[in-house]
């Protein structure tokens, strides 16, 4: 269990260590306050026992434990474990007469036309899910009170199941939570080896489908999750860790670790949103209002967006796409995901060459990796390509095995009456336009052109695609930012305690009561103080973000609506429906400022501001990047033959530095690639800014 002996951080602690695991590759970023010294490290991840990749990279960052005060963490542990359903036997206990809502949720077909079409396939099997007498009103009142005796037979019968884990989900417990918060204490009392979750602790919204889904999947994996925060939790401690251990939530903020045991399933997407978070501070830097966040990593390929300067969130996310259909109703960074990676394998199949979304991983990891893997992965394609330098893979740390490629090219390309360079190229083709579809997830899907954005590109891999990426969909511009391939650790260093609530009541805007929304609003808001002030962290300022979720009468799915303190104040009611109607117009393309509109939830962010590290100058240069910057020509696969590319060592390069492609950028844990046209430019704080050549 974790220690509950820590000292107080601080805004101003000496030194923060972050550590995010991917599938592949795990990767650490250590930033001192004091000396503004940036370390960064990467290991492969250790599926195994993922902790051992974590102090690999920790002791390549050249640091300790011992001499951090924070230890920021985002991992794929708990959306990997819903996505390969290997969570715990877990067991659902809700309301009589709605043991079936979980399964018949809202009954989406997608595509109506597809003959294979698949439902959704709940976390808990129906002879799983319980009911019990109980009954509250939608506006709280209590008609059947909560069966106690009911109630503590069946955890006694789910006990002798083997159950690991209980979620409770009772109709209507948004505007009522008593009868879920008494089932649950009744139940941990009497069992207290289980992992017990009510729906109200997630989501106060209505809904009862999405918050039965919710509260399914905290409790599908907590155990495992509670576990693996626990051990790291208890190994960094034995090193010397003695700070404040939190994790980064799917919003890109902060929360503490003993919070992550509980409220799992907040983590889901820890490590994307804290590339998004770090892609945020990069515009604030560059004074670039809108951007695309563009992570590639070993295993999957993520999108995310900053519009107007902040980030897109959502109050709900589909798990496994739309056509699986399992929600989770938290709030969460908006981002897009494809089974897209540098490990992703390649197969040949219906007469046809298809990439992923199977990864090779970090075990046995691509074939060129020489660690036994024997299937062609998207790294294989590039290594044969040219793309990527067989002695210069994180800065020749570790050799590539060309030959090993070109057998895996070759098995795959042979069925299709390719070689296997031809196999290559049509493997990073299929990627590109896989890829474009995560970046037309969050912009043309939700109503934005995606030419009208910067495409900002990391991840180990990202660098590798982005032009090709940008290109596909029309993006003009491209920036890799420094360490790349360490991205999204470094984002956490930018991240602040964060607490999401939200509350369902329903009122017509025309004559809400804003006595009642000020007095929701102010106990929402004192939830989040109370949070932040119950951490062991003390931020240097809190602020408030509140937002309504808005729709016009007769409609039956929301909008998410911020709106400044100033309408709230004012109690002006033309402002919120303008802002409404203005939101409604960008998502959807219509608007309707002549109808009604009713407030559906209120929504409130508090946050707790942490000191951010320092975005650095580096030294300025001439047009032509100085001769340590040259590292050699070697030849590339470029628009259907191999051409003689220039490469460079981009920490040789200086500001105002300019350099036309084809040629390659290269550095410890990622290679950007200049097609031929590309251009360019190095700016004042070391960013690779890249006109795309042929963007529309």
């Amino acid at each position: 269990m974790p220690n509950s002996k820590r000292t107080r951080a601080t805004g101003g602690a000496n030194v923060r260590l972050a550590a995010d695991i991917g599938g592949t590759f795990t990767d650490i970023a250590v930033f001192d306050d004091k000396t503004g010294r940036l370390n960064f490290g990467k290991a492969l991840s250790t599926p195994q026992r993922l902790v051992d990749g974590i102090s690999t990279g920790v002791a390549k960052a050249e640091s300790d434990y011992r001499s951090a005060n924070l230890f920021l963490h985002g991992s794929t542990v708990a959306i990997n474990t819903i996505l390969e359903r290997k969570g715990a036997r877990t067991a659902l206990i809700t309301t009589d007469g709605f043991r079936d809502v979980y399964e018949i949720g809202r009954i989406n077909r997608p595509d109506a036309y597809n003959l294979y079409f698949q439902k959704h396939v709940p976390l808990i099997e129906r002879a799983l899910r319980f009911e019990i007498k109980e009954r509250v009103r939608a506006n709280g009142e209590v008609l059947i009170p909560l069966d106690e005796a009911g109630l503590i037979a069946l955890g006694d019968r789910i006990a002798a199941l083997g159950m690991e884990a209980v979620a409770i989900m009772f109709i209507n417990c948004y505007a009522n939570p008593g009868h879920e918060a008494r089932a649950k204490a009744l139940l941990q009392e009497r069992h207290p080896h289980l992992f017990v979750t009510a729906s109200h602790e997630l989501s106060q919204e209505y809904r009862e489908f999405e918050r039965c889904s919710t509260a399914a999947a905290n409790a599908y994996i907590g155990p495992k999750v509670r576990r693996y925060v626990g051990e790291i939790d208890e190994h960094i401690r034995k090193d010397g860790f003695s700070g404040s251990f939190l994790i980064v939530q799917s919003t890109g903020g902060l929360y503490e670790s003993e919070q992550a045991q509980t409220q799992c399933v907040r983590m889901l997407e820890s490590g994307p949103a804290a590339g998004v978070i770090g892609t945020q501070a990069l515009c604030r830097t560059l004074g670039i209002k809108n951007a695309i966040a563009f992570d590639m990593g070993g295993t999957t390929a993520k999108a995310g967006v900053i519009y107007k300067g902040e980030p897109l969130t959502t109050g709900a996310a589909l798990i496994g796409g739309y056509d699986k259909a399992l929600p989770v109703q938290i709030a969460m960074m908006d981002i897009f995901e494809v089974g897209t990676g540098g490990g992703s394998i390649a197969r040949a199949e219906d007469g046809a060459l298809r990439v992923g979304p199977q990864s090779a991983g970090a075990e046995p990891g691509p074939a060129c990796y020489g660690l036994g893997g024997t299937e062609p992965t998207v790294t294989d394609a590039n290594l044969v390509l040219g793309r990527l330098g067989a002695d210069r893979f994180l800065g020749g740390e570790m050799t590539l095995d060309v030959e090993a490629a070109k057998r895996a090219l070759t098995s795959v390309g042979a069925p299709l009456g390719m070689n296997a360079t031809q196999a290559a190229d049509g493997i990073l083709r299929i990627a590109s336009t896989a890829m474009s579809y995560a970046v037309k997830g969050v912009t043309t899907e939700r109503g934005l052109d995606a030419g009208d954005f910067v495409l900002v590109a990391y991840g180990g891999a990202g660098p590798l695609h982005a032009v090709a990426v940008a290109r596909e969909i029309g993006i003009r511009n491209v920036i890799v930012p420094g360490a790349p391939g360490v991205f999204s650790a470094f984002g956490m260093l930018f991240s602040d305690l964060r607490y999401d609530y939200v509350r369902t009541h329903l009122m017509s805007l025309a004559d809400a009561p804003f006595g009642d929304i000020e007095s929701i609003f102010q106990e929402l808001e004192k939830q989040g103080r109370d949070a932040i002030a119950s951490t062991s962290v003390r931020p240097h300022q809190v602020t408030v973000k509140r937002a309504l979720d808005m729709r016009y009468v007769g409609q039956e799915h929301p909008v998410t609506v911020e709106l400044p303190l100033s309408v709230f104040r004012k109690q002006d009611r033309e402002a919120i429906k303008q802002h409404f109607d203005d939101d409604h117009l960008q998502r959807y393309g219509t608007s309707a400022p002549d109808e009604r509109a009713e407030i559906v939830s209120l929504r409130v962010t508090v946050a707790g501001l942490m000191k951010k590290p320092p975005q650095e100058k580096i030294g300025k240069g001439k047009a032509a990047p100085p001769k340590s910057a040259f590292a050699g020509k070697r030849k590339v696969f470029f628009d259907g033959r191999f051409r003689d590319a220039p490469t460079y060592r981009r920490a040789e390069l200086l500001a105002g530095n300019r350099i036309a492609g084809p040629a390659l950028i290269e550095e410890h844990a990622s290679t950007t690639v200049l097609t031929p046209g590309d251009k360019l430019t190095v700016d004042a704080w070391g960013n690779l800014v890249i006109a795309v050549a042929g963007a529309k």
